[in-house]
This record gives structure tokens, C-alpha cells and sequence, in this order.
């Protein structure tokens, strides 16, 4: 086999972030439209990660917010976003580079992406797919910061079994 050059895997993460990034600036335009909702998973250590200490010691690893009911100011830029949650009735603002988001998850039309953490490149698919399933679908706003925040990602498979997740590690060279 030839030597490759190109970093095609993190050409396709990059392009997946982008429609990340692009659902949200839609949302920050538009608001959310139907039932859509949004579960995002990130690296608290990443750089570039701006949330307040008692999240960042509460979550050392990793954090997922929930964008549904009771969010403000979410303003994205072209490498990061930022946006307004409560937790335990405390108003917060976060900074999230899109580097750091590994999973991103609308439940409404069981869609969702997860990214591989450069760290854990030696996890199988089937570690990462289990990782992001079956974690529960809560509200952020009306529960304590455990439940909310510790979530890794939604469940999304339908009555059927199918589901719409992408995980790039399907197309990684063993």
C-alpha cells in the first residue's frame, strides 16, 4: 500500500464540525424550529474551553449541555460558540472550541455525530458507539448539574434498530 499524505480523517472531522457549526448559527439566527434539540458532548480540558471552575472540577473530562428550552445569547463563531445555560438556577456562560465538541446529537430526528478523540485513538468503533448510546434524554434546565451535564450523548436508535450515527472510526485502518 502507498504512504498517504493526506490526513483524510481529519479532513471529514473538520468538514462534520462544519455542519456543527453551520446548525448553529442557524439556530442563533432563527431560534430552535419544530421539536429539534441538541445535546453536545466536549472535552472540558480542551483548549480553548472557557466554563466556569465549579463545572470544570464537577466534569474533569468531559461534559454534555443540552440546548432545548432555556438557552441564550448562542453566538458562533468560526472555530468556537458560546452560549447561556442555568445549572441549579445559576446563569453561566460557556465557550466551547468546536476542536473540543465529540459528539453532537438532535434526538428529535434521531441524528447525531461523534467525533474521536485523538487520546483514545486506540478504542474499537463499537467502544465509541457504545459510549454515545443510551445515555438519557433530560432537560438541563430542570435537573441538578449530575444528570445533566454527565450525560455522554442521546439515545437515537429507532423502533427499528437503524440509527443515523457517523462515527469515522468505520473507515480507520486498523
Amino acid at each position: 500500500m502507498s504512504e498517504t499524505f493526506i490526513d483524510y480523517d481529519a479532513k471529514v472531522q473538520d468538514a462534520l464540525r462544519g455542519v456543527v457549526r453551520t446548525i448553529l448559527r442557524e439556530t442563533a439566527e432563527d431560534g430552535l424550529q419544530g421539536d429539534h434539540h441538541f445535546y453536545i458532548a466536549f472535552k472540558t480540558q480542551a483548549e480553548g474551553v472557557d466554563i466556569p471552575g465549579h463545572l470544570k472540577s464537577r466534569f474533569p473530562e468531559e461534559m454534555t449541555i443540552v440546548l432545548q428550552h432555556k438557552f441564550w445569547g448562542l453566538k458562533v463563531e468560526e472555530d468556537y460558540f458560546e452560549v447561556g445555560l442555568s445549572f441549579n438556577q445559576t446563569p453561566e456562560m460557556l465557550k466551547i472550541p468546536f476542536s473540543a465538541v465529540v459528539g453532537f446529537v438532535d434526538p428529535s430526528v434521531q441524528f447525531a455525530l461523534q467525533f474521536h478523540d485523538e487520546s483514545e485513538e486506540d478504542l474499537d468503533e463499537q467502544d465509541l458507539e457504545a459510549e454515545f448510546d443510551g445515555a438519557p434524554h433530560e432537560d438541563a434546565d430542570n435537573q441538578d448539574d449530575d444528570k445533566a451535564a454527565s450525560a455522554v450523548g442521546a439515545e437515537v436508535a429507532d423502533e427499528t434498530g437503524g440509527d443515523n450515527v457517523v462515527t469515522l472510526d468505520a473507515f480507520r485502518k486498523k
